[in-house]
């Protein structure tokens, strides 16, 4: 395969006009203006950039304003959310910008290495959107070139899981005190990148790879899903299946359950590191765990009931840290404590796996109001007020002063699509078509997607009534399975009745 037909969009359709929704016959109803802003913020952030594979300058995601490229981890959770469906040529853009060779000639993922695969999980869901094999099979060969690098750098073969922070969490203030200076120390003294830790304690970092000593439930599951994502892209490539990926994820599953699992509080363990492991809860790990299978359904019924809720939403750590709790000026870690709205995402698709439909409204209702208040979607938001805020990290400064929060956060607005996509209308994509599993709460009576571009299909998706037992499904006027096949052409309209009953 050459470089220069990976390259090519030429096949893509670029999707000027996104899909209209309307709520209750109205595209002014609160869902459907919290869904436009959504639309707005990515639009905003698609720019000219080149990186990586991309030779010449071309139409990316990025990570949101305030950044200035689409980061390895922010365009897998992006184009996973369905900004791979919604817009396609960008999507593989964006993926394109975060592979490269390496020093051998081999393709790699590039990005801060702990949670970098994940990109491939990124990659599949893109796969399963346009039906792309020849994209299909870089990505196969940049997963395998990378987990292999990975495997020998960074694999604690006595534990059997990955070392490296925790998806996302590359702030110090996502991790207990010894990851970081002591806040009372001067700036110069004081960092807030974590992965400055191992060149400031030469003698507490491990000897091979990068040295940080910690494994992280998240980046642990992200692992798990990888290996079963290889086994899958596999099946679809080529006839010789290698057994390896499924024995490593089940291997890796058993571990997580071994080491994180804590049954005496019937849920996971942040942290499991040689300085007595963080018993924190992780927003993002519990919902990888319940998404990826890790858990099993009494596992599952368990973390739903002991998970702690802010107002605002879940936290994406909690608690948060000591050393950035001040009661008068009511502060929290920008990592530890405050609600991430790309978390809150996968705990609704979490939560709505296991038809946990009170916890699913809850952030959508949350994330629904704040997007209509701010008219954006921003990085994050204050746990106890809903406002936008940007959280305590070091370097503090004398006036303990607030980081910034990021306006028009696109895995803000990517996790709003998400809930749409995944958890109302309940579509779940595979390399045959698409299933529908949708869900509507009792203020909805009516909720249409219309001109939703998929592979070679124009999907009008028409639900009403209420709850999430199909009464009927129709597909073209004509009583059918709720299910659209990969290979189908034209406009194919979908009309779901629902009933709570």
């Amino acid at each position: 395969m050459q470089c220069k037909s990976v390259n090519d969009n030429s096949k893509l359709e670029s999707h000027s006009i996104a899909p209209t929704v309307s709520v209750n016959k109205s595209n002014t109803h609160n869902i459907a203006k919290a869904y436009r802003i959504a639309l707005g913020d990515i639009f905003g952030n698609i720019q000219l950039h080149k990186s990586g594979m991309l030779q010449e300058e071309k139409s990316c995601l990025y990570a949101g304003l305030s950044y200035q490229k689409p980061w390895t981890r922010d365009a897998a959770i992006n184009i996973w959310n369905g900004f791979g469906l919604l817009f396609p040529s960008e999507a593989k853009n964006t993926l394109l910008a975060q592979i490269d060779k390496n020093n051998e000639g081999k393709f790699v993922i590039i990005g801060q290495y702990w949670d970098k695969v994940i990109w491939s999980i990124g990659a599949w869901n893109y796969y399963l959107y346009t039906g792309d094999k020849e994209f299909l099979d870089l990505s196969y060969r940049a997963t395998v070139n990378t987990i292999k690098d990975l495997e020998q750098e960074e694999f604690s073969p006595e534990l059997n899981l990955f070392r490296g922070a925790a998806v996302y969490g590359d702030g110090v203030s996502a991790y207990p005190k010894i990851y970081t200076k002591d806040q009372n120390k001067t700036e110069n003294e004081s960092y807030s990148g974590i992965y400055e830790w191992p060149n400031r304690n030469p003698d507490l970092k491990v000897k091979i790879g990068f040295g940080l000593p910690m494994h992280a439930l998240s980046t642990n599951c992200v692992y798990y899903k990888v290996y079963n994502v290889l086994h899958d892209m596999e099946k679809e490539l080529t006839d010789k299946m290698d057994a390896q990926w499924e024995e490593k994820a089940e291997k890796l599953k058993e571990s997580i359950n071994k080491n994180f699992w804590d049954k005496d509080r019937n849920t996971y363990r942040y942290l499991v590191d040689p300085f007595g492991n963080c018993e924190s809860q992780e927003g993002l790990g519990l919902s990888y765990a319940v998404l990826f299978g890790v858990a099993n359904a009494e596992q599952a019924k368990s973390i739903f009931e002991n998970t702690h809720i802010e107002p605002s939403g879940i936290p994406c750590l909690y608690p948060s840290f000591k050393r950035y709790v001040n009661k008068n000026l009511d502060s929290y870690g920008r990592h530890s404590g405050t609600v991430w709205p790309h978390v809150q995402g996968f705990w609704a698709d979490a939560a709505m796996k296991y038809n946990q439909e009170e916890i699913f409204l809850s952030e959508f209702k949350n994330l629904t109001e704040h997007a209509l208040r701010d008219k954006q979607f921003v990085e994050i938001y204050h746990p106890k007020t809903g406002m936008a805020y940007g959280g305590i990290q070091e370097p503090i400064h004398k006036n303990w002063e607030e980081w910034f929060c990021a306006d028009r956060q696109s895995w803000s607005a990517t996790a709003y699509i998400r809930m749409l996509l995944l958890d109302i209308i309940g579509m779940e994509f595979s390399k045959d078509g698409i299933g529908f599993k949708p869900y509507m709460s009792e203020d909805i009576n009516d909720f249409r997607l219309i001109n939703l571009k998929y592979r070679n299909v124009t999907l009008n998706i028409i639900l009403k009534g209420t709850g999430s037992n199909i009464v009927s499904c129709k597909i073209n006027g004509k009583e059918g399975k709720p299910f659209i096949q990969s290979s189908l052409f034209g406009v194919q309209q979908i009309e779901i009745e629902l009933s709570d009953k």
